[in-house]
């Protein structure tokens, strides 16, 4: 609720950070999944359900932190940060126009990988899928990543239901202009917006002051639940 990506719990950085942001690896063509996940340094996918969580927990260093209000840094580095969330998409074009053009995230890979079916366990061995990171304003971690099989594409799963349960995810950010934004969301196709923006106060933590924020929920043209906040003094 109060930062980019709410997944973010410590800022680090690794060999994958700033500069591979800046210039990202471009790889033409594709490869075995395996051997591309070796070779880019990406950690792999561990699952899917409507997304994937990808967890890094080695070779990372301290980064300082955003602050937020009654959350202090651990007194001892975690073993884990978690890098981002990877959607499962029908139509690539579309939930770029919302990620990268309507929420601002920048794209920083863009690739084919042939897949195996197995370790993600999705499509046929050896389907072929596009894969695009984003990344927001920290260079490791609290990223989207986006993927949609094309040879052959994954069956189409029809309309996304529109009330959740267990197993439901919620993507949680923080932007800039969130009237603007959430109006711009509602444009694109697929888009379902399920409150328009609002103020909401929440309990302060350990005492603290309310925690203000105005946000609008929709979801996204794959059926993913976003909350989109800004948070207010």
């Amino acid at each position: 609720m109060e930062t980019v990506m709410t997944m973010a719990f410590a800022r680090r950085t690794s060999a994958f950070s700033e500069t591979s942001i800046s210039s990202p690896p471009r790889m033409r063509g594709s490869r075995l999944f395996s051997d591309w996940v070796k070779q880019s340094g990406i950690p792999a996918f561990a699952g899917m359900t409507a997304l994937v969580l990808t967890a890094c927990t080695a070779h990372a260093q301290d980064r300082p932190a955003t602050s937020s209000p009654g959350v202090e840094a651990p007194a001892e580095r975690l073993p884990t940060d978690i890098r981002r969330v990877t959607l499962i998409v029908r139509d690539m074009e579309a939930s770029l126009k919302l990620y990268r053009d309507v929420v601002g995230l920048q794209v920083n890979y863009d690739t084919v990988v042939e897949t195996s079916g197995v370790a993600l366990p999705a499509g046929e061995p050896g389907a072929k899928a596009r894969l695009v990171l984003l990344n927001a304003n920290d260079p490791f971690i609290g990223w989207i990543g986006l993927m949609q099989w094309t040879d052959p594409p994954l069956p189409d799963p029809g309309p996304y239901p529109k009330r959740m349960g267990p197993g439901g995810t919620v993507i949680v950010m923080n932007t800039d202009d969130v009237d603007g934004r959430c109006a711009a969301a509602a444009k694109i196709p697929g888009v379902t917006m399920t409150a328009p923006p609002r103020m909401q106060e929440y309990p302060g933590r350990n005492g603290g002051p309310a925690i203000r924020v105005r946000g609008c929920n929709f979801f996204d043209p794959d059926g993913t639940l976003i909350e989109m906040n800004q948070i207010l003094k």
